[in-house]
C-alpha cells in the first residue's frame, strides 16, 4: 500500500476545494459531479486506511520528509482511521442531499464543503499540537461561511454567536499551545509525552495550566456544559446539509480530549495523568441532564435534533469520564452511531419542512405532506435509532456503555442515560404525531422532493441497521482502538525511534 495514502484525506479535499472555488460560477452539474466524486473517492481512501490500521500498525507520514519531532507529521492508527472514515461517509450523504437544490443557494457551497473536510480530516490525523490548532482554524473558517450559506436573519444571528465563541476558543487554544511549548520545548505530541515524563517539578504548574486550558478549548468544541449554549441555535439555523456535517464537529472536540489526554497526559505523565477525568465525568452527566430537558422543551424539529446531538455529547463524554478501556471502546461504537443518525435526522427535518409550507419544521399542525408515508417511515426509523430502542444500533451502543460502568458509576449513569432515552421517546413521539397525524384538513400542494435528498437521508439512516448487522466486527474494532489508545508508549516509540533511525 502506498505510503502517501495517509496524506490523501487532506490533499484530496484541498485540491477539490480549490478547483470548485475557481469554478464557482460554472455549471451546477459540473460542480455537483466534482463534489460528489471527490467525496466518494475520500470514502474509498478512508476504507483503505481503516483496513491498514486494523492490523494494529501505527504509521506516520512526514511532510517534506522532515522527521519527527521537528517536522509536521500525520499519524494513522485505529482511532484516526475510524474518524476519517466516519467523516467521509457522513459527508457523502450530506453532499448528495445538497445536490437536490441546497447547494444552489450560494455559489461556493461545494468548495467550502471540501475545505471543511480537509480541516476535519487534518485534525483527526495530525500528530502535532500546533497543527491541531491550524486544522481547527481551517475547519472553523469554512464552517463560518457554510453557516451563512443562503443568508437569512436567523442564520446571521446564530453565526455571530458561533464565530465570537469560537474565536475566543481559538485564542485560548493558542495560549495553551504556547504555554506547553514554553514548558516542554516541543509541539509534537509524542515528543511532548516523552518530555513530560521527565519534566522538572518547577515546570509542572505551567504544564497543568496548559492542560486545563486545552480542556476548556476542547470542551467548547465538544459542547460540554456550560460551554454548549452556542450549539442548538447554530445547528438549527444552518442549512440542512451543513447542520448534518456539523454533527461531526462536536466529535472533533471529543476526539481531541481522547487523543491529547491519553497520549500527552497519560500514565507516563505522573501527577498529570487522568487530569481531565473528574471534570469530564461530572460535567458530562450535567450535560446529559440539561440536554434531555432541552429535547423535551423543543418546539421545532431542527432544534429538537440539535438537542439530541447534545444528548449524544453528554453520553460520549460520560463514557470518556469513566476512564476504562471498555468504556472507551463502547463510546466509539456509540460515536459512530450517533453521528450518522443525527446527521440523517437533520436532513430528514429539512425534507419534512419543505412539504409543510409555512409551518416548516415547527412542531405545530400543518398541511398534509405529499410524501408523508415515506417520510413517516424514515422518521420512525431515525427516532427508534436515536432514542436507543431495539433493534437498532442506539440500543447496542447504550447497552455497551451501561455495561462498561463500574459499581461506583452505575448509580449516576444508569438513571440519567435511561431518562435521556425516555425523554427522546416522548419528544419524538409528540413531534411525529403532530407532524404526520394532526394535519389540517385539505389537500397538500407540496412538490415531490428531489431524489438526491431521498438518497442522502436514506444513506445515513441505513447505517443504523448496518451497524447492528456488523455489531461484532465494529465493536471488536472499537475495542482494539481503545486498547491502542490506552498504550501511548507504542505511538511514542513508533514516531521517535523511527525518526531516530531515519536520522
Amino acid at each position: 500500500m502506498s505510503p502517501h495514502l495517509i496524506v490523501l484525506p487532506v490533499v484530496l479535499p484541498l485540491i477539490a476545494g480549490v478547483l470548485l472555488l475557481r469554478t464557482r460560477h460554472g455549471s451546477p452539474r459540473t460542480k455537483r459531479w466534482l463534489g460528489v466524486g471527490a467525496t466518494l473517492a475520500l470514502v474509498v481512501v478512508s476504507a483503505l486506511l481503516v483496513d491498514r490500521a486494523s492490523s494494529g500498525e501505527i504509521a506516520y507520514y512526514a511532510l517534506g520528509d522532515w522527521q519527527p519531532p521537528f517536522g509536521i507529521v500525520l499519524v494513522l492508527d485505529r482511532l484516526s482511521a475510524l474518524m476519517v472514515l466516519l467523516t467521509s461517509v457522513l459527508a457523502l450523504g450530506c453532499v448528495i442531499f445538497a445536490c437536490g437544490g441546497d447547494d444552489e443557494q450560494g455559489s461556493n457551497f461545494h468548495g467550502l464543503f471540501q475545505l471543511q473536510l480537509m480541516g476535519i480530516n487534518g485534525a483527526f490525523l495530525t500528530g502535532d499540537l500546533f497543527n491541531l490548532f491550524v486544522f481547527f482554524e481551517v475547519l472553523l473558517l469554512a464552517s463560518y461561511a457554510l453557516l451563512l450559506h443562503g443568508g437569512g436573519k436567523s442564520r446571521t444571528q446564530a453565526a455571530v454567536h458561533y464565530v465570537v465563541l469560537n474565536l475566543a476558543g481559538s485564542s485560548l487554544f493558542l495560549i495553551a499551545v504556547g504555554t506547553l511549548y514554553g514548558a516542554t520545548g516541543t509541539l509534537n505530541m509524542a515528543d511532548m509525552a516523552a518530555r513530560i515524563a521527565e519534566l522538572p517539578a518547577e515546570r509542572s504548574g505551567l504544564v497543568t495550566a496548559g492542560a486545563l486550558l486545552l480542556l476548556v478549548v476542547f470542551g467548547l468544541k465538544a459542547a460540554i456544559l456550560p460551554l454548549y449554549f452556542w450549539l442548538p441555535r447554530a445547528y438549527a439555523a444552518a442549512p440542512a446539509p451543513v447542520a448534518a456535517l456539523f454533527a461531526i464537529m462536536t466529535k472533533v472536540g471529543i476526539y481531541a480530549i481522547l487523543r491529547v489526554y491519553s497520549l500527552v497526559f497519560g500514565e507516563q505523565a505522573g501527577s498529570l495523568a487522568a487530569l481531565q477525568q473528574p471534570w469530564v465525568w461530572w460535567l458530562s452527566l450535567a450535560t446529559l441532564a440539561v440536554a434531555t430537558l432541552g429535547v423535551l422543551a423543543a418546539r421545532d424539529l431542527r432544534l429538537l435534533v440539535a438537542y439530541l446531538v447534545l444528548v449524544s455529547v453528554g453520553t460520549l463524554l460520560a463514557g470518556l469520564g469513566m476512564g476504562s478501556v471498555e468504556a472507551t471502546g463502547s463510546l466509539l461504537y456509540y460515536l459512530v452511531h450517533s453521528t450518522l443518525v443525527t446527521g440523517g435526522l437533520f436532513l430528514l427535518a429539512e425534507m419534512i419542512g419543505l412539504q409543510r409550507g409555512k409551518a416548516g419544521t415547527r412542531i405545530v399542525r400543518g398541511r398534509p405532506l405529499t410524501q408523508g408515508g415515506a417520510l413517516s417511515m424514515l422518521f420512525m426509523a431515525g427516532a427508534v435509532a436515536v432514542a436507543g430502542l431495539p433493534p437498532l444500533s442506539g440500543a447496542i451502543g447504550k447497552a455497551l456503555l451501561l455495561d462498561a460502568a463500574s459499581a461506583e458509576q452505575q448509580p449516576w449513569l444508569w438513571p440519567l442515560l435511561l431518562a435521556s432515552g425516555l425523554g427522546a421517546i416522548i419528544a419524538l413521539s409528540r413531534a411525529g404525531s403532530t407532524l404526520f397525524w394532526r394535519s389540517q384538513k385539505g389537500e397538500s400542494d407540496g412538490e415531490p422532493l428531489p431524489r438526491q435528498q431521498w438518497v442522502g437521508v436514506t444513506l445515513l439512516l441505513a447505517t443504523s441497521p448496518l451497524l447492528v448487522a456488523l455489531a461484532g466486527p465494529v465493536s471488536d474494532y472499537t475495542r482494539a482502538a481503545a486498547e491502542q489508545l490506552a498504550n501511548p508508549d507504542a505511538m511514542v516509540r513508533t514516531l521517535l525511534s523511527d525518526a531516530g533511525d531515519a536520522s
